[in-house]
């Protein structure tokens, strides 16, 4: 059952094209991984996914009762954003936001799911701790925690891994595996670790300005645009 279909999507940046043509399909429970060279429109999409730039042409549907606002997001961040000088807690509770509707305040409900997502990502001795003062591996279990407070169904993820060494990054991607499987959250992912996104994912999308490849990650394998990135024919 799909979450998410696109058809025939391209996006623009003051009339010139971003990234164009794109058809692909995002089932629950899947965990897509979105592959290619810098300024190839893996960003872009993403944004687009999340209703923050409208395509210039196709469209994006969002299925099966998900809400845009119901969707868990992990973006790049920015150096201002590392520094932000709030509680671990306060961080994790402000992924309850969409959640309160009318109410002006949060409630039980939303102070035991920040709780338990704190359990699930093992950062629960850190929730008094202020946010800036963490390793970069903490603040993304922090942001993976306040992600998985937004959505019950679907995570999107901006290079999580960017800038952490190799033991922190693959405790990360053991995290994302457990959030796919154990919690049934689908996951699209941003990666420019194809090593890592070929041993997790499900699905990989290669994007170079418009579709390379979208099929599953064994087929990817077998493909020649798979084999030659994989080998260091192309730079992530």
């Amino acid at each position: 059952m799909n979450l998410i279909t696109c058809k025939n999507i391209s996006f623009t940046y003051d009339g010139f094209p971003a990234v164009k043509d794109l058809n692909f399909s995002v089932e629950q429970g899947d965990y897509l991984c979105v592959v290619g060279e810098n300024g190839a429109g893996k960003s872009t999409l993403i944004k687009g996914l999340l209703r923050l730039k409208k395509p210039s042409s196709g469209t994006i549907s969002i299925e099966n009762g998900l809400m845009a606002n119901e969707i868990g997001y992990l973006p790049q961040q920015t150096i201002v954003q590392k520094d932000f000088p709030a509680s671990v807690y306060e961080v994790v509770l402000s992924g309850c936001l969409n959640r309160l509707g009318i109410k002006p305040f949060y409630t039980k409900k939303e102070k035991t799911l920040v709780e338990e997502n704190l359990l699930r990502m093992d950062i629960i001795d850190l929730r008094d701790r202020c946010y800036r003062e963490l390793s970069g591996g903490q603040q993304q279990r922090v942001l993976l925690a306040r992600a998985l407070c937004s959505t019950q169904k679907l995570i999107l993820l901006d290079e999580p891994a960017a800038g952490l060494d190799p033991m922190v990054t693959q405790e990360l991607y053991e995290l994302i595996r457990k959030i796919n499987q154990d919690m049934e959250i689908t996951v699209i992912m941003v990666s420019h670790d194809i090593h890592s996104a070929v041993q997790y994912a499900k699905h990989i999308l290669h994007l170079y300005h418009t579709q390379l490849f979208f099929g599953t990650t064994a087929d990817y394998k077998n493909s020649e645009i798979g084999r030659r990135f994989m080998g260091g024919g192309f730079r992530a």
